[in-house]
This record gives structure tokens, C-alpha cells and sequence, in this order.
């Protein structure tokens, strides 16, 4: 088992049901491709970013500490990949 982080952006003006909604859906794909989640947290609230994502300009930033397998990884992101209302997100294998 290797250690991930991942960060994913939400839009900042969503209402928060649907920010909670989205955090439950990532939380589904954690179970569904086997991925242990380490730690959750809100990371940034209403951060300008440096450039819009489809017509937006500020976004709220999450940060998971995963550990899970490269393949379930792969998979995760596929799934993410497909979530319109997750904007942008990466996963970065942590040291260690």
C-alpha cells in the first residue's frame, strides 16, 4: 500500500449541501475502489485561483491523505475524472 495525497476544487459559491454532497460522492469512490482514507479536511474556503475554471473564479480546496494501491488510484481518478462538479483535483504519491 503506497500513501497518496489528493487535492479536488469545488465551485466556492456551490451551497454547502451540495459541497457536502460532493465530499459524500468522493467518499463512495474511496469504498468502491478499496482506498483507505488516512485523513479528510477542508484545506481552502473560498480561494481565488489564478485563473477560471469554466467561467469560475473561486474555489473551495479539499485535501484527503489516502493509502491504497496504484491500480485502485487509477480508478479513483477515473471516477473523479467524470464528476462535472468537481473542477480540478490531483493526486500526488506522498514520501515515505
Amino acid at each position: 500500500m503506497n500513501k497518496y495525497d489528493l487535492v479536488y476544487i469545488v465551485d466556492a459559491h456551490a451551497p454547502q449541501t451540495t459541497k457536502d454532497e460532493i465530499a459524500k460522492q468522493v467518499a463512495d469512490s474511496l469504498a468502491k475502489t478499496e482506498i483507505k482514507l488516512v485523513s479528510s479536511q477542508l484545506w481552502l474556503d473560498r480561494h481565488k485561483m489564478s485563473f477560471p475554471i469554466q467561467k469560475i473564479g473561486e474555489g473551495t480546496y479539499y485535501l484527503l491523505s489516502l493509502e491504497a494501491k496504484s491500480s485502485s488510484v487509477a480508478k479513483l481518478q477515473s471516477i473523479l475524472r467524470i464528476n462535472e462538479q468537481i473542477l480540478r483535483f490531483l493526486t500526488v504519491k506522498a514520501e515515505g
